[in-house]
């Protein structure tokens, strides 16, 4: 009855419209960070780099997923902690007292996902699967910006005719963790905002909102 209900671009045009922006923005960096690379590798008399080079690099790769790994560690944060954390009066919180919808056991009824049917170990995976995908989203693009950085770092450091580093050794170096803590910081305050603004602020027809008339301490949407 649901595929019924409009076309498939307007069923799927909040995803749609979203995807069209990142693949946007990810073209955009990726022909502007070239740029802005093989300027910097101009600076220092080394062969730019073609297109397609770039994206095998450590400037980019670092780059993409420095970010990537922080969203991901927003939303893996935000799915965990929302589960038994409250903020009486924001759109983001559950209610301060009693269960609601999510909190209930799972029923196999007809139209119930395949593992609630199935039950056991499958059930169980599937009732914490979105917090899995998204600690294993952030555990694997943390992977990346390392390898990626650390590529990028010892580039940098044959350019200048010094000695590339161990993994371990770039471990201890300060830039890795610079560019990994000042994303995370950032999607730390991105959530505290939300949750705090909803209190008191709306937007009509947002579901991230609150009701234009709800009362400023009523909790949840």
């Amino acid at each position: 009855m649901h595929r019924k209900n409009g076309s498939w671009l307007y069923r799927n045009s909040l995803s749609v419209v979203f995807l069209f922006f990142f693949f946007l923005a990810l073209a955009a960096q990726l022909l502007s960070g070239w740029k802005s690379y093989n300027e910097e590798r101009e600076e220092q008399s080394a062969l730019p780099l073609s297109l397609g080079s770039y994206m095998e690099s450590g400037h980019f790769i670092a780059a993409t997923f420095e970010n990537f790994q922080s969203e991901f560690l927003q939303m893996a944060v935000y799915v965990i902690l929302t589960i038994s954390l409250r903020q009486i009066g924001s759109a983001e919180s559950k209610k301060i007292n009693g269960k609601e919808a999510v909190d209930r056991e799972p029923v196999p009824r007809a139209d119930a996902p395949w593992p609630v049917k199935k039950g056991g170990w499958r059930l169980k995976m599937y009732s914490h699967s979105l917090s899995i995908a998204f600690a294993l989203l952030f555990f694997a693009s943390w992977a990346l910006h390392l390898y990626g950085s650390f590529k990028k770092y010892n580039v940098h450091q044959e350019l200048i005719h010094k000695a590339p580093l161990r993994l371990t050794a770039f471990l201890r170096e300060p830039d890795f963790w610079f560019e990994t803590f000042q994303n995370w910081q950032s999607e730390f305050l991105s959530v505290a905002s939300i949750v705090i603004l909803t209190i008191f602020l709306r937007q009509k027809g947002s579901p991230q909102s609150k009701p234009v008339d709800a009362s400023t301490w009523e909790t949840g949407k």
